[in-house]
């Protein structure tokens, strides 16, 4: 026996066997099994099984009308909507391959997401759809998407909805506004009622648990970002497995607010609620009056989250006008909770704060906390099917307790390997005891329990607020402002992310005077996702280099580090 598997979720296996049928027969299960039951809770309407079924089917053979086979790679552009649950499983549906992207992203960065998995039909709301067509219409004739389907939020949802499922007055215009449909150069947009008014019937299901079910992309060190290849068994595996962590059945009413372009909210949430016919409460992005209300309303049992919801959540001051009791099950990760915000969910509800671990590659988690037996700012143990290690990332060779190294992790939920990139596949395994191990690139070590502590990064990565920004990234979308010379990202503290993005910035010699730090900020933000802008820009002459003209990031971001201590301590 592992030493972990002492404090194993009681009743529960070591490992599970994943079925063999696609990610699609999960919600075909589902709704002949509970027609009738909710499914989806957007704003105020709520949405059937059977309907859910219906939409899917309908927008799968609209998908197919449009010319899209299998394996064909599809762009799934969205925040959090009942039309992103359609989407997702009517691309599936026809036999083809999510390519879910962070609605965050902008033109700039867009582009990349239709070139590199060669996608020619994307979906998405008309908030993004200008940005989307944008991209599409820059790139050279023939790289560009051929279809695009656009919904309104509006078209899942009453806008007249009042009480405690009413949209914040913020996110009105954002919510409420109808967009003209976009022109897309050599291509055609379509509305969402248009597609939904399709009459074809969709062709067979032709694919199996190894075919390719979804195609994230992670950033890394160097470069552009990466496509995971995940086939529907990866998927499967880690939806069913947290299914079971969580003591799931289908009365579950989880609250769905963790993005569903993120690997946890579409494998945890989406596909584990799907699959045990539980209901999910949606939400577009976080707010925290919204949340208490819903939790208290819908009497939600399970919610997965990154800490600071948790943390704002708690500091609302209509925190006492909530009912949170019905909670049976909070969890999440992408940073740590802090030991006292954790300790008031105990002493208020009785409720355990089950941190886990996961990556992109790894269809979320690889580690959970077991609800019983939760250590705090821990990554739990190795999850379901599981085999973890630590392991000298000089050598590969295992290393004792106690001592830290680069986590690696072997298991049904990891990836294939990267898109077009077999030699960054290779980099990314090696062999131990006859086992293929994926290397995660961050550090940590196991203590005598069997549970895993991050310690530290192997690889160049923020941590802001549970999302993660890749310096690398950052830089080479900075450089195509016209006024920088040089800039490398590093990490500074933040009171509320944890950490925050800083660039550190030469400005070509003609430009210097005429730009301020300020402009770089603002610039930064029109031109990538917000999360990975920088918050602060600090102008020097110039960068410190080695002797092979390589920047030497590591020494700016420890001198940030001193001079975030110094301040610290001039503050005590």
């Amino acid at each position: 026996m592992k030493t972990h598997h002492r404090f194993w979720p009681a009743r529960l296996p070591h490992a599970i066997s994943t079925p063999n049928t696609s990610l699609w027969d999960n919600l075909d299960t589902s709704a002949r099994r509970f027609p009738n039951k909710t499914a989806l809770i957007f704003l105020g309407t709520s949405l059937s099984y059977a309907d859910l079924k219906s939409q899917v089917d309908t927008l799968a053979a609209h998908l197919q009308s449009l010319g899209v086979q299998q394996g064909d790679r599809v762009v799934l552009n969205m925040q959090n909507c009942p039309q992103l649950v359609i989407a997702h499983f009517a691309i599936l549906r026809a036999n083809a391959v999510v390519v879910p992207v962070n609605p965050m992203n902008r033109a700039e960065e867009l582009k990349h997401y239709i070139t590199d998995p060669d996608a020619r039909v994307a979906l998405t709301t008309a908030d993004l759809a200008a940005d989307l067509a944008s991209a599409s219409n820059q790139l050279p004739a023939g790289q560009g998407l051929t279809h695009m389907v656009v919904t309104h939020f509006t078209d899942a949802f009453d806008p007249k909805v009042t009480g405690d499922d009413a949209p914040p007055p913020a996110w009105h215009d954002w919510l409420f506004t109808r967009h003209a449909l976009p022109t897309l150069n050599g291509g055609e947009a379509h509305s969402w009622q248009d597609a939904l008014a399709c009459t074809a019937t969709p062709g067979p299901v032709l694919v199996g648990p190894e075919d390719l079910a979804v195609l994230p992309y992670t950033s890394g060190t160097t470069g552009l970002p990466k496509g995971c290849m995940h086939p529907h068994r990866s998927i499967m595996h880690n939806a069913i497995a947290s299914a079971l962590w969580g003591n799931g059945t289908h009365e579950n009413v989880g609250l769905l607010v963790v993005p569903m372009f993120h690997i946890t909210g579409m494998t945890s949430v989406m596909h584990s609620g799907i699959y045990l016919g539980a209901t999910l409460v949606l939400m577009p992005r976080w707010e925290r009056e919204l949340a208490g209300r819903l939790i208290s309303k819908w009497q939600v049992t399970h919610w997965t989250n990154i800490p600071t919801m948790v943390i704002d959540l708690l500091a609302s001051p209509n925190f006492d006008k909530f009912n949170l009791k019905s909670l049976v099950s909070i969890a999440g990760g992408g940073a740590a909770m802090p030991q006292a915000v954790a300790q008031r969910l105990f002493e208020l509800y009785g409720l355990r704060y089950a941190e886990g671990y996961g990556l992109t590659e790894t269809a979320a988690p690889s580690h959970n906390n077991p609800p019983d037996n939760t250590k705090q700012q821990c990554l739990g143990i190795p999850f379901m099917s599981t085999d973890a290690r630590v392991v000298d990332p000089e050598t590969l060779k295992e290393l004792p307790v106690g001592e830290s190294g680069e986590i690696v992790i072997h298991g049904p939920e990891v990836f294939n390997g990267y898109w077009k990139r077999p030699d960054a596949t290779a980099s990314a395994f090696f062999e131990l005891d006859g086992k293929r191990f994926f290397r995660s690139g961050d550090l940590g070590r196991v203590d005598e329990d069997g549970y895993f502590f991050m310690t530290d990064r192997l690889k160049r990565m923020i941590n802001a607020s549970g999302f993660k920004v890749w310096p690398a990234e950052v830089e080479a979308l900075m450089f195509k402002h016209p006024a920088i010379q040089e800039a490398c990202i590093i990490s500074t503290r933040d009171s509320y992310r944890g950490e925050t993005v800083k660039a550190v910035v030469v400005l070509r010699e003609a430009h210097k005077g005429q730009v301020s730090e300020q402009d770089i900020i603002a610039w930064c933000r029109d031109n990538m996702a917000v999360y990975k802008a920088p918050t602060q820009v600090q102008f020097v002459d110039v960068l410190p280099k080695s002797g092979s003209g390589k920047v030497m990031w590591r020494a700016l971001q420890e001198a940030e580090g001193e001079k975030a201590e110094n301040q610290k301590t001039s503050k005590a």
